[in-house]
């Protein structure tokens, strides 16, 4: 009881920080008069509220939080945020409590679902707010908290663990949890600056390249249009999309690493980065033929273009979109799922398996299939020159099965609400991975708003229980964790 009271004021102090955020739909309102001003300065004050009032009642219990506190903080902080921020949709965009509390779930989570369908004409301070959602949860909320939190008297590793969970997640770029949070939001910040200009550069308006600058690099899919980027219907644009999305799916502590020693030779050293670049290069220019062969594009060129941005989107688990790929031989829809499950780096704002698992479970498959030859060898698994423990690859193993087993369960709930295997299964896929669209009922040229309340909640679920990466948020349904 006494953790979860020194859990509920770090919850607090996390609001009041969330509230900032409230600022850049506020400043948006005032330049654009879009009638929703009164709408975000009351969600403000909620905000703030919510969190003094938090604050207030558990005053007497701030106590350094232990391991098992930081898991607990990591969903709290997730569910509280988003039902939070869920106020000016409910307000201004009169959705229900439960479209409302999944659209802001999916922006938080990056998955980028979305069940408004209206956006065109959506007022821009709602459509900023969604995306500074995504950008938000981008790095994650906590990791930000990391970096602030230790100002009002908290410490941040064991939110940092409970964050980022990972294989080889006790890597550091500095000695101070804090200062490493500090540079990788420093890293995402720039990198987002720099996204922005580049679409302001190829044509978008100063409005859509902030917005579309924190969905790319947030790799959350949501766009200011119906259509998505299909709406914009430019080369360039896409091209710029790509290298960024391709940016996000990177390790941003080896962006880091680059960028302090000047030079590119850490990519070439970061396996992550050598499988994911692999991946796409090779689904791109194959899928892209496979469709010019089946006379899907009257010419290559035309094939690899729409290939490569919708591919590249889904794989890395972004979810923006310029056709309606639903529409391509089943082949390559289920191929590009598929990639969303495995191409997305660790220390990315994309999600799924992640690319160090996937190298992790073809060693120790590769070593397996030896044994079968040589039963006594001793072959340790190694990645990028580093030595990788039996612990952590028994820990994949653990992981991978949850994974799968999460997917299977999630989609036999859909079925038996009702939905079609189809819609289900891509809805479950596209959701665990955060990477938005799927098929069927839930296609890229339709969205989430057809289905029911209970499939909705299903499904936000799904979103969150991929965003921590199973592991953080299956453990607290386990009687050994409430053990003393």
């Amino acid at each position: 009881m006494r953790s979860l009271l020194s859990v509920t004021n770090v919850l607090g102090r996390l609001l009041l920080v969330v509230s900032l955020t409230y600022l850049l739909p506020i400043a948006c309102a005032l330049i654009y008069a879009d009638g929703t001003l009164l709408t975000f300065v009351f969600s403000m004050a909620a905000c703030i509220l919510t969190g003094l009032l938090l604050i207030a009642v558990t005053r007497r219990h701030r106590v350094d939080l232990k391991a098992r506190d930081g898991f607990i903080l990591v969903a709290m902080a997730w569910t509280l945020t988003a039902a939070v921020a869920t106020i000016p949709l409910i307000i201004h965009s009169q959705l229900s409590f439960t479209d409302a509390f999944f659209e802001t779930m999916s922006g938080l989570t990056t998955t980028g679902a979305t069940v408004m369908a209206t956006l065109d004409i959506t007022a821009p301070s709602i459509n900023l707010w969604r995306h500074a959602l995504c950008w938000l949860g981008g790095m994650g909320i906590i990791v930000l908290a990391v970096a602030i939190l230790p100002l009002l008297g908290v410490g941040g590793m064991q939110l940092m663990r409970a964050e980022v969970p990972g294989p080889i997640k006790d890597t550091k770029l500095t000695a101070r949890v804090g200062d490493t949070a500090t540079i990788l939001w420093t890293v995402y910040l720039g990198i987002t600056i720099a996204c922005l200009l580049a679409l302001k550069l190829v044509g978008m308006d100063w409005f859509n390249a902030i917005c579309h600058a924190f969905s790319i690099l947030s790799l959350a899919g949501f766009s200011t249009r119906d259509a998505s980027v299909g709406a914009f219907n430019s080369p360039a644009i896409e091209a710029v999309m790509i290298f960024f999305m391709v940016v996000a799916a990177l390790n941003f502590a080896t962006h880091y690493t680059v960028w302090r020693s000047r030079s590119l030779r850490a990519y070439w050293h970061d396996a992550e980065a050598k499988g994911v670049l692999g991946v796409l290069l090779l689904s791109c220019i194959g899928c892209a033929g496979y469709l010019w062969m089946v006379d899907t594009y009257e010419n290559y060129w035309t094939a690899l273009r729409h290939v490569s941005f919708n591919l590249v989107s889904i794989a890395t688990d972004c979810g923006v979109v310029s056709v309606d790929y639903a529409q391509w031989p089943i082949f390559v829809p289920f191929w590009m799922l598929f990639l969303s499950s495995v191409t997305a780096s660790s220390g990315s704002t994309g999600g799924g398996i992640k690319m160090i698992r996937t190298l992790i479970l073809i060693r120790q498959s590769s070593r397996e299939l030896s044994r079968m030859i040589h039963p006594n060898l001793v072959a340790p698994i190694t990645i990028g020159g580093m030595l990788i423990p039996n612990s952590v690859v028994f820990a994949v193993l653990g992981f991978i099965f949850l994974y799968f087993m999460s997917i299977v369960v999630l989609t036999f709930l859909l079925i038996f609400g009702g939905l079609d295997f189809i819609s289900a299964f891509t809805a479950v896929i596209a959701c665990i991975n955060n990477a938005g669209p799927g098929l069927g009922q839930v296609g890229p040229a339709t969205n989430y708003g057809s289905l029911t309340d209970y499939e909705i909640w299903v499904l936000s679920f799904t979103m969150l229980l991929g965003r921590l990466e199973v592991f953080s948020l299956l453990i607290l349904f386990t009687p050994q964790f409430w053990r003393k």
